[in-house]
C-alpha cells in the first residue's frame, strides 16, 4: 500500500485533476435516496477485513445491516492501482454508498465519484472535502482523545521510563495517535523517552514484530501497538503494551494493558442517515471520532484492573469527563513523531 507516498500531491494538484473530469456531473448536487430502507452499502478494503483500522468500518456495517438500515456487500484484499475498477463495478450495480479507503488512490477515486453523481462516497483520506465533488465526503480515526488516555496509563506502568512505539507510515492518521498518546505518557512519567519507528506497511505483524524486539533490546519495557504483531513481540518479551484502533486484551491478558478504541458507528450511522434524507454532501465526517460524539473509547482494563496505581486512574477519569464536557482538548498534532 502507498498511503505515504500519496501525501506528496499538493492539494491543488488532486483536486485540480478532478475538477477537470465529469463536466456537468460536477455541478453542486447532494446525492438522494429514495427513502426506502434499507440502503445498499458496499465497503472496499486494501487490507483484510480483520485489520485493526478497517475492522471497526466492517464491524459497523455488519451492525447496521443487523438493524435493517443497509443491505451490505463489501470487498477485501484491493490493490490501490485495482481500486478504481472496483468502485465503478459498484456504482454501476447501482447501489447508494460505497464506503472505503483511498488512501493510496486519492486522485483515481476522487475520478470515479465524480463519474457516479448519484452515488455517496464515505472514503477514509488525507485529504478534506471538496465543494466540487458533492457526493465524496471524508472520514478518518480521530481517536486522539483515547490516545492521550491510554498514554497516561502507560506512563504509570513503565519502570524504565523507555516507551517503544511502532507506526504502520507517518501520516496524519498515525502521527496525530502517537502525539496523544506521547502527551498522555508525560503525565505520568515526565522524563520518559520514546523510540518511534515506521515499518512501511499496514499490515506486515512480521516486520513489526522485528522492530518490537529491537526496541525492547535497547530497554523499553512498554510498546505502543499501532500495528500487528507489536503485542506478540512485547508477549514473548515479557513487557507491557498500549493497543490501539481495537481491544486485543483477549488474545494478550497478560501484556495489552489498555487500548484506544475507534467506533465507527457514529461515523456511518451519520452517513446513512444524510442520504436516506437526500441531504448527503461534501463533508468531514472525522469529527464524528471524537471522544465527546461517542467515536473512540478507552478500552475496559479487564485484566489489569487493580493493577494500574490509582493515582493515573483518577486522572484518567478527570480528564476523560472533562474531554466528554468539552473542558479539556487533546491537541492534534499530524507532524512526524521523533523518537525522543
Amino acid at each position: 500500500m502507498s498511503r505515504f507516498t500519496t501525501l506528496t500531491l499538493s492539494r491543488r494538484r488532486l483536486l485540480g485533476s478532478v475538477a477537470t473530469l465529469g463536466g456537468a456531473a460536477l455541478l453542486p448536487r447532494m446525492v438522494r435516496s429514495d427513502g426506502h430502507a434499507p440502503l445498499k452499502v458496499a465497503g472496499i478494503y486494501t487490507v483484510p477485513v480483520e485489520q485493526q483500522w478497517v475492522s471497526r468500518i466492517h464491524q459497523a456495517a455488519e451492525t447496521a445491516q443487523a438493524r435493517g438500515d443497509i443491505e451490505y456487500s463489501f470487498t477485501e484484499n484491493v490493490a490501490n492501482t485495482d481500486y478504481p475498477r472496483v468502485m465503478r463495478e459498484y456504482a454501476e450495480s447501482g447501489v447508494d454508498m460505497i464506503v472505503g479507503e483511498v488512501f493510496g488512490a486519492e486522485a483515481e477515486a476522487r475520478e470515479v465519484a465524480a463519474e457516479y453523481p448519484d452515488t455517496a462516497f464515505l472514503m477514509g483520506s488525507s485529504f478534506k472535502e471538496d465543494a466540487g465533488l458533492p457526493n465524496f465526503a471524508v472520514f478518518d480515526n480521530y481517536i486522539q482523545d483515547a490516545a492521550y488516555l491510554s498514554g497516561i496509563i502507560a506512563g504509570s506502568m513503565t519502570e524504565s521510563g523507555n516507551i517503544g512505539m511502532v507506526g504502520g507510515f507517518p501520516i496524519p492518521e498515525v502521527n496525530r495517535l502517537m502525539h496523544a498518546f506521547m502527551a498522555g505518557v508525560r503525565e505520568t512519567s515526565p522524563e520518559a523517552t520514546f523510540q518511534v519507528s515506521f515499518i512501511g506497511s499496514w499490515f506486515d505483524p512480521p516486520k513489526a514484530k522485528e522492530t518490537a524486539f529491537a526496541m525492547i533490546e535497547n530497554g523499553a519495557d512498554v510498546m505502543y501497538a499501532e500495528r500487528f504483531g507489536v503485542s506478540d513481540a512485547a508477549a514473548e518479551r515479557d513487557v507491557l503494551a498500549i493497543g490501539n484502533v481495537i481491544d486485543t486484551q483477549g488474545d494478550y491478558p497478560d501484556t495489552v494493558v489498555a487500548s484506544a478504541i475507534w467506533h465507527f458507528e457514529p461515523t456511518l450511522d451519520a452517513a446513512i442517515a444524510a442520504v436516506k434524507a437526500g441531504e448527503f454532501t461534501a463533508a468531514d465526517y472525522g469529527r464524528f471520532s471524537f471522544m465527546d460524539r461517542g467515536g473512540s473509547s478507552l478500552a475496559p482494563l479487564g485484566t489489569f484492573e487493580g493493577r494500574v496505581p490509582q493515582e493515573a486512574l483518577d486522572l484518567v477519569a478527570e480528564r476523560e469527563a472533562a474531554i466528554r464536557a468539552g473542558e479539556f482538548s487533546v491537541e492534534i498534532n499530524d507532524d512526524e513523531p521523533k523518537s525522543s
